[in-house]
């Protein structure tokens, strides 16, 4: 595992998707927070082992035990508790949320990000990846979900669909107006960035974009 709070890029913050994440939902849906359940939890990339931890739940915490280094310095046994806090739903049952074990922290998070020790993103100075983005990678990114919402295939070069069956041509027109204007918007940033064109002279600044936020 890295280290706590290391490995800072030249961008500013890390991001939360270049830490391993450790999501109480997760464990509380696949029915691993019961009394005396130990497991190992493990982090993959392409299919091949990365990171593991094991776990062992308690009466309102989990212990965390695995190895630790940073820097390519020597391995380092870690074991500590992390709190839990449970919410009874609007619906029934209860929730379970993680209480950052950071001293003076303790915030209550779904995710803890795995450095030196499991902390939530403040804890780790953490940004969203989303934050880093460019306004065209991001115009793109919101043009995609709308495609998947539409049952579109991905991507603003490939062709678009129909009208996903049971859409009213109403809703299906105003979510298209959405789609078009960040397709848009993401190709004028991809040719400002090429110098090819000026986008607030072309008229597509994202701040003007219909639900754009």
């Amino acid at each position: 595992m890295g280290g706590f709070g290391s490995g800072r890029g030249q961008g500013g913050k890390n991001t939360t998707s270049d830490m391993r994440p450790l999501d109480v939902r997760r464990l509380q849906r696949d029915g691993l927070l019961t009394l005396g359940s130990a497991f190992g939890w493990q982090w993959t990339c392409n299919d091949k082992e990365v990171a593991s931890i094991q776990i062992r739940p308690e009466v309102d915490h989990v212990i965390l035990y695995y190895q630790s280094r940073s820097n390519s310095g020597e391995w380092e046994s870690m074991e500590y508790a992390v709190y839990l806090e449970w919410m009874d739903c609007t619906f029934g049952g209860r929730r379970a949320w993680f209480l950052c074990p950071v001293v003076g922290c303790g915030r209550r998070v779904a995710i803890l990000f795995g450095g030196s020790i499991f902390a939530c993103r403040h804890c780790h100075n953490l940004a969203y990846e989303c934050q880093r983005e460019a306004d065209d990678d991001r115009a793109m990114r919101r043009a995609d979900t709308i495609r998947r919402r539409l049952g579109w295939g991905s991507g603003i070069a490939n062709p678009e669909g129909g009208k996903p069956k049971g859409m009213h041509w109403r809703t299906f027109n105003r979510i298209k107006a959405k789609h078009d204007a960040f397709a848009n918007a993401s190709w004028a940033g991809t040719a400002e960035r090429l110098g090819l064109i000026n986008r607030r002279l072309a008229g597509l600044g994202l701040d003007e974009l219909p639900g754009y936020e």
